[in-house]
């Protein structure tokens, strides 16, 4: 087994001064915490990998494609492989889970 807890991965992830902390990485995923602060640009491109969003804390919006979502705690998002995407008009910092499978490169 592996644990985590997301005060300790959130610590890590602003000592490392990177907007991503990559934890975990497997066979058939990867899961990492992506951070954005409010007001700040998301810079990512399209993947080649599947991923998974899940919003542990803040508020923004996603365009998946040509589809806009408002996400906040509790939202989660599913991106297909090679859709651009971007998180935007983010309100309160926000912080995420991505799981990719298979695991980035």
């Amino acid at each position: 087994m592996k644990a985590f807890r997301l005060d300790d991965l959130e610590a890590e992830r602003a000592a490392n001064e990177g907007a991503y902390l990559q934890f975990l990485r497997e066979r058939n995923m990867s899961v990492g915490l992506y951070a954005l602060d409010a007001g700040e640009h998301d810079p990512q491109n399209p993947h080649g990998q599947d991923e998974v969003y899940v919003v542990v804390s803040g508020r923004a919006s996603i365009t998946v494609g040509l589809e806009t979502t408002q996400v906040a705690r509790g939202s989660i998002v599913y991106v297909p492989a090679g859709v651009p995407h971007k998180f935007h008009h983010i309100s309160e910092d926000l912080r995420v889970l991505v799981v990719f499978s298979p695991p980035e490169a």
